[in-house]
């Protein structure tokens, strides 16, 4: 029976499978150890333990952590001259007490990084050399109070358009397409043994994924050892085809690069806006078609989204070898920031954990297709051993 066919008639068997089917003592990050990490975006109330149900939920299901926001620059760096490092400190903390894989993200954003880093106080642009003497501090600054505790860093976000281009930030118009080369070398002289990674999203359209790899080609170039590409991976039911997202991480490995799925999430709820991706300055009005599951989501979606999570996770157990990490984009439902994006205040039921941080059928499948890939690859080591040693 060839793996494709067993992944058919497993995702058959668990479209709605009870949570209770699953072993007690089954988690991700036991069912996934021999092929990457696996790791969630955490909120304030997870790391400083507020919440200490999450807090231990979390402790129990995952190897490696990433923090959704306390680690940007808004809130790390909100004025010149003052870092404020209250939340981030717990954040690496909380990392180091459960010896997780721990990663920053993230350095260099167009988004939620504050006006004063690119205008003056009368409104017009900062100098090339105020910027980069900017970029400068902050990246030693953060970066060097967490030199050996953070592992890794996404060191520039989304900086590639939908065509490939470079994007025309801030960053960019003011420094030119040096600011990629700099932030990471001032990364790496920051911490030399920290993981330096490039982020986005929408990777699998052929389009950006060539302007992503003409980036770490530009930055190859320039002497910079770029360990990872994050795949955002934040997609939908029906978006994009596995295959695509096989091919991406192939292009992307092709590289000498390790791939990284850094904040995947499926949104299960009708389209609001034309295209793809997960641009956060889009705004959508609030329509009541587009809000459909306030009350719960129905077996037939919970069924796709199970189907869905299966599919993904087969594509990267696959490819396990070149993988590095999958991190889910929030812990359960009620976290996700798709319920406020592109729409705010909808219900939307991106994950793998529902509202009340129980399991869904989703992480049933998660668990199934993880045994079921790693058996079969265990079996065909085996079968393979016995024909070169009769």
């Amino acid at each position: 029976m060839n793996i494709e066919f067993k992944l058919f008639t497993l995702a058959a068997s668990i479209l709605l499978a009870p949570v209770g089917a699953v072993l007690a003592d089954s988690t991700l990050k036991d069912a996934l150890k021999n092929d990457f990490l696996i790791g969630a975006a955490l909120n304030p109330s997870q790391f400083t333990e507020s919440n200490a149900v999450e807090a231990n939920f979390v402790k129990q299901q995952f190897d490696s952590i990433s923090p959704e926001n306390v680690l940007k620059w808004e809130i790390v760096h909100p004025e010149p001259g003052r870092f404020d490092f209250s939340l981030a400190d717990r954040y690496v903390e909380f990392g180091e007490a459960n010896h997780m894989f721990i990663i920053g993200h993230t350095l260099v954003w167009h988004e939620q990084t504050p006006d004063w880093v690119f205008k003056n106080a009368d409104g017009s642009p900062v100098d090339h050399d105020t910027l980069l003497n900017c970029l400068s501090n902050h990246i030693f600054t953060v970066v060097g109070r967490y030199k050996g505790r953070i592992k890794g860093w996404d060191v520039v976000n989304e900086a590639v358009n939908e065509d490939g281009t470079l994007r025309q930030s801030p960053w960019y118009k003011i420094l030119g397409p040096d600011f990629l080369v700099k932030a990471y070398q001032f990364a790496h002289a920051a911490d030399p043994q920290a993981e330096l990674y490039y982020n986005d999203y929408s990777t699998e359209n052929e389009p950006k994924r060539r302007g992503a790899i003409a980036l770490i080609r530009r930055l190859q170039a320039a002497g910079v050892h770029v360990t990872a590409v994050g795949i955002q991976e934040h997609v939908r039911l029906d978006w994009p085809p596995t295959q695509l997202i096989s091919d991406a991480i192939t292009a992307f490995s092709q590289l000498g690069v390790k791939v990284s799925i850094t904040e995947l999430d499926v949104d299960v709820l009708p389209e609001a806006f034309r295209g793809n991706g997960a641009d956060v300055s889009i705004n959508v009005a609030q329509r009541a078609e587009l809000n459909p599951y306030p009350n719960g989501l129905p077996d037939s979606v919970q069924a796709a989204l199970a189907r869905r999570y299966a599919d993904l996770f087969a594509v990267y157990i696959k490819h396990r070898a070149e993988m590095e990490r999958v991190t889910l984009w929030g812990v359960e439902d009620g976290d996700s920031w798709l319920n406020n994006w592109p729409v705010r205040g909808r219900t939307n039921y991106p994950l793998l954990f529902d509202r009340e941080g129980q399991p869904k059928p989703a992480y049933t499948a998660v668990l199934q297709t993880a045994r079921q890939m790693n058996m079969a690859s265990h079996q065909s080591s085996l079968e393979a051993a016995s024909l070169s040693h009769p």
